[in-house]
This record gives C-alpha cells, structure tokens and sequence, in this order.
C-alpha cells in the first residue's frame, strides 16, 4: 500500500513524533526512503534540525525537517510514528487528537504502559488495579484518538547501534494487515529486517516487561556474577514475562519471538540498555534518585515494576522476580538479599507454559 497526496497524487511524507535517541534512529531509517517531518516540543530542538541536521547533537539526515506544530504533521503525513517516553505519551496523543482522522496510520515505538484511574487516583492512593486500568500505547492512541489503524514497534533495536548502522530487526504489530505492510515498506532495507505480528497486546508486553528483567540482569552484572547467573534470570525471567503477560491479553507465541526473547536476550546484555544500567548501578550502592537525577532519558522498566506490583495485589499470581525487584526499587531491599531470596525460590517446574 502507498500513501498518496489525494489532491496531487504526490506521495506524502513520514512523520516521526518524538526525537530522543530512539525517534532518532528510527527517523534516520525511514529517511533512507522517505521525506520525513519529526515533531518535537522545544523550538530549539526543531531548529537545530532544520538548521544543523541534528537534533541534541545526534545526527540526522539532511532530508529531515522539524516542526512543533502538530497540526501541520497530520495535515502533511498520513503514517506517523510516535516514539515519546510513556510518562508523556497520553498527553501527546491528546495534544494531536484534534487534527487526526480515522484516515490516519500510527506505529508507535514506546515500551511502556500508561495508567488509567479517575482523577485523583493514582499508585500513592490505591491497593490494587485491574487490567482496564493498564493501558499499553496502543490502547493509549485508540481510547484518545479517533485512529483505528494502529501498529506498535518491538524488538532488539537499540538505538545506539540502529545509530552506526549495524544489522537488525524489529516486529511491526497491528490488528490490520495493511499496518504491518505499510511499516515493513517503509522501514525495511538492507540493514534492517522487519516481520509482522498480529497480536499488537502480546508484542507491546513483551517489549515492556522484559525491562523489568533487564534490570535484574545489570543487579547480577553489578554484583559481579557471571554467565550462569545470567542464563538462569533469563530463562526464568522469560516464564515470569509469559505468565504476566497473558494474564493481560498477550499470547504465548509473541514472547517466543523477536520482541521477545530476542530484545529480552539483547537487553539483558547491553550496556546501552538504560534499564539493564540502572541495575547495575543500584548494585553498586546508588540510589534510584541519584540514578534517575543523572539520565537523559527514561527506564521504562521502573514504572512497570511498579505498576505490575500494583496489579498482582489484585491478581493473587505470584511473579518473584517483579516482586522482588519492587523491593530493591522502592523499599531499599538490598540486591543481595533479593538474590538471596530468588535461589531459595520453589520454582519446581522449568516450562509450564505449553
């Protein structure tokens, strides 16, 4: 499927909504093959890409331009993809739901989930929530959108590799085939593989439970154990990621792909996973505060860890590795201890998913 201008039958551009380190690869992919228009929020920011073809010193494609109008990116493109922190995402979606249509395509590429409580409420004042409560972007752009055709990114992309150029893929998710088409058309090239997945909820989970693991996993590199160590919280880490992820709405086989086990297994291995750094900095005695004080942008991981614990209190599953990350994060559990804890767990069966 390709997008034409229906006045001048000029195809339109690619919008790309957001332009943190991610949204910066991505734009860079798409513009291999497309004229793109990058949304961002601060004046400065647009016109150093407009003016310097980089956006905070990252570089970008001449053929790039910039605007901080949403109005004038829904008019000008029909695809967009918005790659915002999902701290930020539902106020974005609102910020641009006046000037989208049901004509419009968004493939986003956040992996986090949104809260849904009435005014007022919120994690400080609630004990449990349930899965209308939990929203993951896609149910985000479609609950305060008019869009239908809905598509999310996932998978082991990080961005500082995407950045150099250096070979590998992502899953593009969508109730619509079409969805799926139109992202592998514009994504794919030599460089960069692109499947398609049908179940959108399945692939959002797994990209965003497996920063819960991830951060797990720089504890145990910061606590200096070895690959042992690793394969056991990966291997088990995966179970915990099906288990919670079908209790809300995922299916099985997405976990087992790319946007699972394979971003699970990169993330859990990089240093250029701002999750998997996070753990490892906590291991080496730093407080949450000072850690996040020193990021230029997100863990996604952190919320989620907080949010799941809020769900299983309603939930009565047991997910140990969440539970006692939770603990590490916000009650000063030492990650010695949490380890301590985890080996002494009874996990008596090694696949009980199939």
């Amino acid at each position: 499927m390709t997008l034409k201008n229906s006045s001048n039958n000029i195809e339109k551009p690619v919008g790309v909504i957001g332009i943190g380190s991610f949204g910066t690869a991505i734009a860079n992919i798409l513009a291999e093959k497309n004229n793109v228009i990058v949304y961002a929020r601060k004046q400065e920011i647009v016109d150093e890409i407009n003016e310097q073809h980089s956006a905070e010193g990252r570089a970008l494609n001449q053929s790039i331009s910039a605007t901080t109008d949403p109005q004038t990116l829904c008019e000008m493109c029909e695809v967009m993809f918005p790659v915002v922190s999902s701290s930020g995402f539902r106020d974005v979606m609102k910020k641009f739901a006046p000037f989208l249509h049901p004509y419009h395509i968004l493939i986003h590429g956040t992996k986090g989930l949104v809260l849904n409580l009435p005014e007022g409420r919120n994690l400080d004042n609630v004990s449990k929530i349930h899965r209308e409560n939990i929203w993951t972007m896609s149910e985000v752009i479609q609950n305060e959108t008019v869009v239908v055709r809905v598509g999310c990114l996932a998978g082991p992309n990080l961005a500082k590799e995407l950045a150099k150029g250096q070979p590998a893929a992502t899953v593009v998710a969508s109730r619509f085939n079409e969805v799926i088409l139109e992202g592998q058309r514009l994504l794919r090239s030599d460089r960069f593989q692109v499947y398609g997945n049908q179940d959108i909820i399945g692939v959002e989970l797994s990209g965003v439970l497996k920063n819960t693991i991830a951060i797990a996993s720089g504890a145990l590199a910061g606590l200096g154990l070895g690959e042992n160590a690793k394969g056991l919280l990966i291997s088990r880490g995966m179970v915990e990621m099906i288990h919670l992820g079908n209790a809300l709405g995922g299916q099985t086989q997405s976990f087992v792909g790319l946007a699972g086990i394979g971003d699970l297994v990169t993330t859990c291995s990089s240093t250029f996973s701002r999750n998997y750094t996070v753990g490892y900095r906590l291991a080496k005695g730093e407080t949450l505060d000072a850690i996040n004080d020193s990021m230029d942008e997100v863990a996604e991981g952190i919320n989620t860890v907080r949010l799941l614990k809020t769900f299983l209190e309603g939930t009565g599953m047991r997910a140990p590795i969440t539970e006692n990350l939770y603990k590490v994060l916000f009650e000063g559990f030492k990650v010695e201890d949490a380890l301590y804890y985890l080996m002494k767990y009874p996990f008596n069966v090694d696949i009980d998913f199939l």
